[in-house]
């Protein structure tokens, strides 16, 4: 959890990029943040998205020194993540249409750490962030709202060669942005074993 009393100073950019494939959420309960992903109903995704977005907002509006400062100087601060919420949101949208509309797209790279650098998120302004981050879920949002049927098997795949379907993809998705609530507030985002 970030707090002032566990916070360093200005952040810098010494973050080490995450290499990790995170496909196996899909499998399994996320020890760190509790969420079983594999047990939400992917009706309940979107429902999921308008819901952490808020929680973001609430978040922003703190002191902008606090949101600024990271626990140690390798972990995001707390605007830092919502920078990459707000982000991931806009991706898994273009992806979700990019499965909707063509037969099993190939998704293009997305570097999130060379992203967190070049768009210097740090600096942003946290009411901004806030607005936008809430902008983007709720299109995010809706777009899952509008998935029926046979759509959920539509397929996609990430350049590492990971595959989804709109169903898989929709779990997938939903962990990164609860987790990194987690992250920042220490709070879980499911039951822990």
């Amino acid at each position: 959890m970030i707090t002032p009393e566990n916070a360093d100073t200005a952040p810098d950019d010494a973050i080490t990029p995450d290499g990790k494939d995170w496909t196996w959420v899909l499998e399994r309960a996320c020890p760190d943040c509790g969420l079983d992903t594999p047990s939400v109903a992917r009706e309940d995704v979107a429902g999921l998205v308008r819901a952490n977005a808020a929680s973001w907002s609430a978040l922003l509006a703190d002191e902008d020194a606090v949101l600024r400062r990271r626990p140690r100087p390798d972990v995001w601060s707390a605007l830092e993540y919502a920078c990459h919420v707000r982000d991931v949101y806009r991706l898994f949208d273009v992806r979700l249409n990019l499965m909707l509309d063509q037969d099993a797209p190939l998704f293009p790279n997305w570097d999130q750490d060379e992203t967190a650098v070049a768009e210097r998120y740090g600096e942003q302004d946290p009411k901004i962030v806030a607005a936008d981050l809430a902008e983007a879920a709720g299109i995010l949002a809706a777009g899952f709202d509008g998935v029926a049927g046979e759509q959920w098997q539509r397929t996609g795949t990430r350049g590492d060669g990971a595959r989804f379907t709109v169903e898989s993809f929709a779990r997938y998705l939903i962990h990164d942005p609860l987790h990194h609530l987690y992250d920042v507030t220490g709070e879980p985002a499911g039951p822990l074993a």
